[in-house]
Parts: C-alpha cells; structure tokens; sequence
C-alpha cells in the first residue's frame, strides 16, 4: 500500500492555485514546453512558473533558475525532467514547502546494491513531506472545473467540464478519453501511473467530493490502498454515484506485464469479482463499453423494473440485436397483450407487434408508427428500459427523421432510452452532438450498447437490495475456543475441521476417528450404516487423489474389506463418516486474497472444482440476499433446480451454510490461510460439509 494521501495535500494538487514548472522549456515538442502551453491556453486563473536555470523567461512568463528563487512555496510543482534529475528535483519542491507534484518520467533505473530503487526514495521523500503526488510514469491531470491541466501531453483544447470523472493506471486510455469525440465531458481526469504516494482511492475520494461528479470510470491495475479503496466505493453508494471500472491483470501474461509496466501487482481477479459485486461497481472489459455505459449512466435515469424493449428499421439487426442480448445476459421485456394491440393499431398489415419490434413496412406515416410504438413500449410495466436501434449514417431521411422522433418521444418519459447504432464507424457525428444537447445518449455498437443497457440493470439490481444485516456472531466462548485452537501451532486435522463448521453454523456429517478395524466398526455402529471410510493419514490432503475414500458402506463385513484395504495401502488411520444423502456436490470455503483478506467461496464441488473452475468469491460479511447472488451466479446453478427426475436442492439451506460460513471468516479469517469443504453435499431437505481441510496462517 502506498500510504493515505491527506485531504489537503489532495486539495492542493488537484486545485492548484501555483503552479511551477521544474524542466521548463522553450524547445517545441517537448514535456517542459507542452506543459507551460496547457495550464497558459488551458485558461488557467492562477499563477505559473517555469523554473530552468538556461532561460530568462519562456511564453512571456519570468522563468526562475531554482525553486528556492521563488521566494514562496506554491501547490504544485510538475516536474518535467528524466529520471537521472527526479530525486534532486523533487527534494527541492519538498524543501521549498510544495503541497504536491507531478512526475512524468518512469523512476526507472538501473538496480544498484544495498540502494533502494529510485521509486522508493521519491516515496519517502513525499511522505516524509506530506506531499501528494501524481505518478511517476503518469500524463499528469486535467481538472476541468478549474482549468487546471497540469499535462505535458497535448490534449484538446475544446474540452468543456462534464458529469465524469476518470482515473487512469493507462496514459493511453486517459488519453483516449479525453479524445473521445462523442461528447463524454468530464470534471476530472487523472493518469495515475505509479502511484507511488496518491492512490486511485484519494483520486476517488475527492472526486466524490465533488458535486458535479455524477459517474466515476477507472482503468486499474491494481488497488494499491484495499482499504481506502473500499471506503471510496462506500461513499460512492451513499451518493448513488455509479462507478464504473476496467481491470486488466485477468490473465498470468497479463499480470507479468502489468508488473513490469507499473510495478503493480495485478491481483487475484475473483477476489477484485467479489469487490466489485459487494459495492455494485460496474466492470466493463473495453474502453468502448465503458463510453457506452458512461453515456447511458450520465444521461441520469435508473433503469425501471422490466427488461429492455428495442425498436428497429431491420429486420435481420432485429435478430442481431436478440442473438447478442442472449449472449451478454440482456433480458427482454416481455411485453403485455394491450401493447400488442396499441401497435397492432399502427403498424403495417404483417408485421408482428412483438418485442423487440421492426416498425418497417412500407415506410409509410413513419413519424406516427414509430413514435406511436415506442410510447406503447415505454408506457408498458414490464419495460425497463428502451434501445432505438437504427444506424445513424450520415443521411437522416427526411421520410424518417429517426432523430426527430427521439427528440419528441424522449421528454415524455422517465425510464432511460438511448439510440443504438450497430456500426460505430458509420455514425455521423453531427447526429451524435443532436442527440446529446437534447439530452439522448448514443451507444455505439450492438454488443457494447446491450452491455451498457446490461450494467444500467445491474445497477438497478444492486440498489434494490436491503441494507446489508451482518451474520449473528459465534457465541464469545466458541471463537476464543477456535482462535486459541489455531493460534496454538498444530495442524488441524479433518474430524477438528468439521468441528469448527459446526460449532459456526454450518451443518457437517458427524463423524469419528479410528485407528484399528475394531474401533471403526464400533465408530460405523454408533452412526449407523451406510458409513464412509477415508484414511487419515498424515500428509494426505486431497484423499480421493489416492484412492483413499469407500463410499457407501452398508455393513460390518463390507467394512471390513474397505478398512483392510485402506490401511493396506495408506495406514491404519481412518475417519469413519455417516453417509451423506445424495445431492448435488459443492464446494464452500473460506480463501485469503494478498490485498483484501479472507473471502468466501462457493464452487462446483467434487471432482468437478478442477474441471469446471466454476466459483463465485464474496467479501464478507454476507446475508442472505447477498449470499443468494453468489449461488445464482454459478454455471452449475440449474442442477440445483433438479435435472432428469432428480428433486431439487435446497437452496436456502445452501445460503445460510454461506451467510454462517461468512460470520466465521469475520472472526478467524485473519488466522486462516484456507478453509475447503469439499464437497458438501446440497440435497432437497438441507446441505452438509463432509469433508473439511483447514490450513492455519503461518
């Protein structure tokens, strides 16, 4: 973690009222130069001053040999030179009293013994100093609100202050949005880089501060402040600021190549899953999402109960648009038989009034049939929202007027609607500047646009769910009891991990150890047969992996041959466990992420963890709505609706097993390494753990 950046410091930085610029020169294309001509044509209010001993003065400016000739500390100083000058340079803002700076160059250099890495002294040097900084390795920032662009980059001069703000780990996509040219505006725009002291959490939070802030997008890296980060997310639902983010690192070569660009360590990408589900954040996959979702989420309307309705001038984009609703999770509105009717009324003879609709027949009284069935469609309960999908080339027909007719259309309704055109190149801009001043956001591209669509009802779905009821805790004397059990060095073996699953809350099989065939047969009679023999020998964690399991043993003589076998094998030590009733297996645990500590887990379980890799990861604590989202989120979901005859699972069973196993990592987690159970067997009147392995934290 990079350390809490003050809110002052913040302040200071991000609304500079001094700005000094340390490499200042008057050499075209250069960062010293391209700096001074931002903050100057940027129409910065407050004072700038280029400081390079070779000038006398730069773009009419009084240029300074040092820092210390100010006379006077000021907020900002960014510095615009390379690495072999960034230690010295930043000591002098520090010792003449800057609040913050900007660091362009990479802080690379070579590795010298016994010397810590150029990154780690700038660090010290700013916090030993209580100074912001933005980077290194980073493009600086725009602050639009206060025409403060301390970037040595160009950037577009027309830029005007928006609803957004944006915080970049990539320069290119901070860059890249700015440029984006379909009229996303922002208040904020930060290119991170290193982060080597100020983090995307302060960035966050002082965007939150603001009022004009209505979304927040990030590209992240990495979270370098877990906890300040969570806290930002937190405020942003008090706000009901969406928050919108791109994490790359889901890939190993990915994550090797973050390392090496940011030195940042990408992350377990469930864990960042369970992050981002826990605080509804929006995570999009390509920059053209997240304009497409920006765009829908700034035009200020919730998505309304209901799936999406969408209106179309094709025919064949109608079946592209159902084909890719299906594939990115979109639901349609099934729309009822009184606004079938309404737009029976208007549309052509042989055109089906359905859901998604082709208005085109014969083209005929277009204005009418269109805006007539897209009322219909957004006066219906069951419409959430409403996609207007026609390609918006450069040729609005006047027999058309597709704009037009959103601009008359959309006043009259409160639920989001938005123009989706399915070819992004083939879109006038001039349209799209139309569209936006009347208020209409404009999403370029089928799957992108669904998506964004997707994400305002995600978003919708978050809000609606109960604040957060935290699990009742263990009694006081259970969890001193565990937390003295695992504190004291010793592994827990398997019968000690059901233990502990039972005394939190989750059901697990009653089981008994043994060590000869007389105390096992004596062990299956107290439980009662069928039984399953598991060796226990020491060193064995995965005991199918070595044929170490008998399942369904309906007797003293099959017991037996089961327990010479196994002992035979593997020793005389055994667990002898009442069989479980079937069901449908699954895997629970408790799992220790670097950055965000202990998360719950649910899983396909049994031999099937390995082969489908099918698991949702939550932060806890969980109830019970929360817990229920996991389950639904898993590819196995419809087995546990019962599949070929079988009746179906016990579901609710399934997510008080997770909200009770939630309420145990809250009080052991931080003496947890790892906690499977594996499987756990979810039938129709319950679920039980009946194998459980529990890994201490060193």
């Amino acid at each position: 973690m990079s350390g809490r950046t003050s809110d002052e410091a913040l302040r200071r930085m991000l609304e500079a009222r001094s700005v000094a610029v340390v490499g200042a020169s008057g050499r075209e294309g250069s960062v010293g130069r391209q700096t001074l001509v931002e903050l100057l044509e940027g129409g910065f209010g407050g004072e700038v001053f280029p400081v390079n001993p070779r000038y006398d003065e730069l773009l009419g400016l009084r240029c300074y040999p040092s820092l210390a000739a100010l006379g006077r500390p000021v907020d900002l100083v960014v510095i615009a030179v390379g690495n072999a000058g960034l230690e010295d340079a930043l000591r002098g803002a520090a010792e003449a009293g800057a609040a913050s700076a900007v660091i362009f160059a990479s802080a690379y250099e070579r590795p010298r013994k016994g010397v810590p890495p150029l990154s780690a002294r700038l660090a010290r040097i700013a916090r030993e100093h209580g100074m912001a900084v933005c980077g290194a390795n980073c493009m600086g920032f725009v602050n639009l609100e206060r025409n403060l662009r301390a970037c040595g980059f160009y950037e577009p001069k027309d830029l005007e202050p928006g609803p957004i703000a944006f915080i970049s780990h990539s320069g290119s996509a901070f860059s890249a949005m700015l440029h984006n040219g379909r009229g996303l505006r922002f208040n904020l725009a930060v290119s991170a880089g290193q982060e080597l002291v100020t983090t995307a959490a302060d960035y966050l939070r002082y965007a939150l501060s603001l009022d004009s802030t209505r979304a927040a997008a990030l590209f992240l890296e990495t979270v370098r402040d877990p906890e300040g980060f969570r806290e930002a997310l937190r405020r942003a639902e008090e706000r009901d600021v969406p928050v919108v983010v791109l994490k790359v690192g889901r890939e190993p070569l990915t994550k090797e190549l973050v390392l090496a660009h940011s030195g940042a360590l990408a992350g377990e990408d469930g864990a960042y899953e369970a992050l981002f589900e826990a605080h509804g954040v929006l995570r999009v996959r390509s920059l053209d999402e997240m304009a497409d979702t920006l765009a829908l989420l700034v035009a200020g309307r919730r998505a309304a109960p209901g799936g999406l309705a969408s209106v179309h001038d094709s025919g064949g984009e109608r079946a592209l648009l159902i084909d890719t609703a299906a594939e990115v999770g979109v639901p349609l509105a099934r729309i009822s038989e009184e606004t079938s009717a309404r737009m029976a009324e208007l549309l052509d003879e042989g055109l089906p009034p359905v859901n998604p609709l082709d208005f085109w027949g014969t083209g005929k009284d277009a204005p009418a049939v269109v805006t007539g069935c897209v009322r219909a469609l957004l006066d219906d309960p069951a419409v959430g929202a409403l996609a207007f999908c026609v390609d918006l080339t450069t040729e609005d027909h006047p027999e058309t007027g597709y704009i037009g007719m959103a601009e008359e259309v959309y006043p009259g309704t409160s639920k989001p609607m938005a123009m989706l055109s399915n070819l992004s190149s083939a879109i006038d801009r001039e349209d799209v500047r139309r569209l936006y001043r009347a208020g209409i956001p404009v999403l370029e591209g089928t799957r992108t646009g669904l998506l964004a669509f997707r994400h305002l009802f995600e978003l919708r779905d978050h809000r609606a769910l109960p604040p957060l009821a935290p699990p009742e805790p263990a009694p006081a004397e259970v969890r001193e009891r565990w937390r003295a059990r695992l504190s004291s060095g010793e592994p827990l073996g398997e019968l000690e991990g059901l233990a502990l699953l039972s005394d939190f809350g989750v059901p697990a099989v009653p089981a008994r150890s043994a060590s000869s065939l007389e105390e096992a047969a004596e062990a299956a009679r107290e439980l009662g047969f069928p039984v399953v023999l598991k060796t226990a020998a020491p060193g064995v964690l995965h005991k199918s992996d070595v044929g170490g399991v008998r399942l369904g043993i309906g007797g003293e003589e099959e017991l037996a041959a089961a327990y010479g076998e196994l002992s035979g094998r593997l020793g005389p030590r055994v667990t002898v466990a009442r069989m479980a009733p079937p069901g449908v297996e699954l895997h629970l645990g408790i799992v220790r992420d670097a950055q965000f500590g202990p998360l719950v887990m649910v899983a396909a379980g049994g031999v099937l963890v390995e082969l489908l890799a099918d698991r949702k990861l939550g932060l806890p604590p969980l109830d019970e709505p929360r817990a229920r989202r996991l389950v639904d989120g898993l590819r196995i979901r419809p087995l546990l609706d019962g599949v070929r005859g079988r009746p179906p699972a016990d579901v609710d069973a399934l997510v008080r097993a997770l909200v009770r196993l939630s309420a145990l990592a809250l009080d052991l987690g931080d003496l947890l390494d790892a906690l499977d159970a594996n499987p756990v067997i979810c039938g129709p009147e319950g679920c039980v753990a009946v194998d459980a392995l529990v890994i201490r934290r060193a």
